[in-house]
């Protein structure tokens, strides 16, 4: 079971993102816009959506930074002090992005007009990344000094899994919350393409180089003006 949890379905996770994102962008990419809801309710919405991208970005970050150099975070991270301001920085990431996850819950289940365009696969991935907030939550509070294991036991059975010959022994010997949240990072990635977090892959950066828009007034304004007076 524990190969098949974390030396098979990795790679099946993998496959479903990649496939379906490619098939889903080709065929149907008008579909992949996350259709934002703020014309239906926007006060809530700015409570929710601030911490919980706020969040969710320092903690992409922070995974990504200690899965690309585990040795310069293994390193920084070995004076007490760094570490701890290391441990406060993630678990105040991980508070901000469940207090915000849980006011875009509670934002979508009050409001009549939200439900009635809200999915199942949009309470899958809430229900999902409400799990991965839980557990991490947890492995903050009472599997301290998360960042000094990362990069010993998390970050090589991930490398382990890019040389396809994934160290199945080495996690499972980990508390089965920390398995818990891994496998949840991987469910994540199985249900990504089928769900709106396909929109994440689209955002549209390249506004922040393209040229300025030029808009013409092809009318008389002194001539309209005269009209609305």
């Amino acid at each position: 079971m524990s190969y098949v949890l974390f030396g098979a379905f990795p790679y099946v996770a993998v496959v479903l993102l990649l496939l379906i994102s490619i098939q889903r962008y080709r065929v149907n990419q008008f579909t992949i816009s996350s259709l934002s809801s703020q014309f239906l309710e926007s006060e809530k919405l700015f409570w929710g959506s601030v911490p919980f991208h706020l969040g969710i970005l320092v903690l992409f970050f922070g995974h990504l930074i200690g899965f690309l150099i585990p040795r310069e975070v293994q390193l920084f991270a070995s004076s007490p002090l760094r570490l701890l301001v290391l441990e406060l920085t993630g678990f105040v990431a991980a508070l901000l992005f469940a207090v915000g996850l849980v006011l875009l819950i509670h934002r979508r289940l009050t409001s009549k007009r939200l439900r009635e365009v809200t999915t199942f696969s949009d309470y899958l991935v809430y229900g999902l990344l409400l799990f991965q907030a839980a557990t991490g939550l947890y492995i903050a509070l009472f599997l301290r000094w998360g960042t000094a294991w990362y990069v010993q036991v998390a970050v090589p059975y991930l490398h382990s899994l890019f040389l396809f010959q994934p160290d199945v022994a080495r996690i499972s010997s980990v508390p089965v919350m920390v398995q818990a949240h891994i496998l949840g990072a991987f469910t994540l990635f199985a249900v990504f393409s089928f769900t709106r977090l396909m929109h994440v892959l689209v955002v549209p950066i390249p506004y922040l180089w393209r040229r300025t828009q030029l808009v013409i007034w092809n009318r008389d304004r002194h001539a309209v003006r005269k009209v609305e007076g």
